[in-house]
C-alpha cells in the first residue's frame, strides 16, 4: 500500500478477505451529489442508502455475490467510495465492496455535475474489477451501472458542456458487448434536455423519475441483481424496469 495513502480507512476495508467463492455481480451506483441536490434531496439519499444497505445484508442470494462500489459527482469533483471512505485518485485499492460488508456514505452535496468524467470512471473500475477477478480465478455476472442525477452535465467551471457526445458510441459498444449495464435515471426536477442525454447514455433502461423514489430505485437495482443472477434474458431486465418506470404515483405523495 503506499506510504501516502490515508491511514484512515477503517480495518475492516484494509484488506478484504473474500471468503466465499459466489460468482460476483460488480455493481457501480454514480450518484449525482451536486449543489441542486442538497436540502432534501441528498437526506433522501442518504436514508435510502441505509436502508438498501440493511435490506442488502438480510437478503442471503445477494449478500455474497453483489459488490457495491460508490462513484459520485459534485462536491470534491469525481470521486470512488470504499463502502463509506472516499477514495483517494489512484488508490491502490479497489472500492468494490462484498454487499454483506458494505456500509455506505454519508453524502453531502455541493459542486458542479461532471457526469460524464463519472460514468467513465464507472465504467474503469468495472473493468479493472472483472481483470481482477478473473485473475483470482473468480467467475462474474455482467456488471451493472446505474446513473441517478437531476441535471445536466457540466465541466469543472459549472458550465453546460456537450462532452458528453464522446460517451455514446462507447456505451453503445460496450452495452452491446455485454460489458456491463447501464440504468440512467433522472429526478427532482430534471429538464426535457436532461432526460434527452439519459436516453442517449441507456436507450432502453432510462427514466424520469418526480421527486427523489431513490428506496424504490435501489429496490429496482436488487431486482435486476437478483435476475441476473438467474440467467434471466434481456425482456426480463425490461420487465423489471418498466415496472419500476410505471409505479410512479405511489411515491409522489
Amino acid at each position: 500500500m503506499h506510504s501516502d495513502y490515508p491511514p484512515t480507512l477503517p480495518a475492516e476495508y484494509a484488506d478484504i478477505e473474500f471468503e466465499n467463492n459466489a460468482q460476483r455481480l460488480p455493481l457501480v451506483l454514480c450518484l449525482d451529489i451536486s449543489s441542486s441536490m442538497s436540502g432534501q434531496p441528498i437526506q433522501t439519499l442518504n436514508n435510502a442508502l441505509a436502508e438498501w444497505t440493511r435490506e442488502l445484508h438480510d437478503d442471503v442470494s445477494l449478500s455474497y455475490s453483489v459488490e457495491v462500489a460508490v462513484v459520485t459527482f459534485g462536491g470534491p469533483g469525481v470521486t470512488a467510495w470504499r463502502g463509506p471512505q472516499l477514495l483517494p485518485p489512484h488508490a491502490p485499492v479497489s472500492p468494490f465492496v462484498p454487499a454483506h460488508m458494505f456500509h455506505p456514505p454519508q453524502l453531502a452535496a455541493a459542486g458542479v455535475t461532471l457526469m460524464t468524467e463519472a460514468l467513465e470512471l464507472s465504467m474503469n473500475i468495472i473493468a479493472a474489477r472483472k481483470a481482477e477477478l478473473r485473475a483470482s480465478g473468480l467467475q462474474y455476472y455482467r456488471p451493472q451501472i446505474c446513473l441517478v442525477t437531476d441535471g445536466l452535465p457540466t465541466d469543472a467551471t459549472g458550465h453546460l458542456t456537450d462532452s458528453w457526445h464522446r460517451l455514446i458510441p462507447v456505451l453503445a459498444d460496450e452495452q452491446q458487448a455485454r460489458r456491463f449495464r447501464l440504468y440512467a435515471i433522472g429526478v427532482g426536477g430534471i429538464t426535457d434536455r436532461g432526460e434527452q442525454v439519459l436516453r442517449s447514455f441507456a436507450p432502453k433502461f432510462n427514466a424520469r423519475l418526480q421527486g427523489f423514489p431513490f428506496r424504490e430505485l435501489l429496490q429496482m437495482m436488487s431486482a435486476s441483481a437478483n435476475a441476473e443472477q438467474k440467467g434471466a434474458g434481456d425482456e426480463v431486465f425490461e420487465k423489471i424496469f418498466s415496472q419500476f418506470k410505471t409505479q410512479r404515483p405511489a411515491w409522489e405523495s
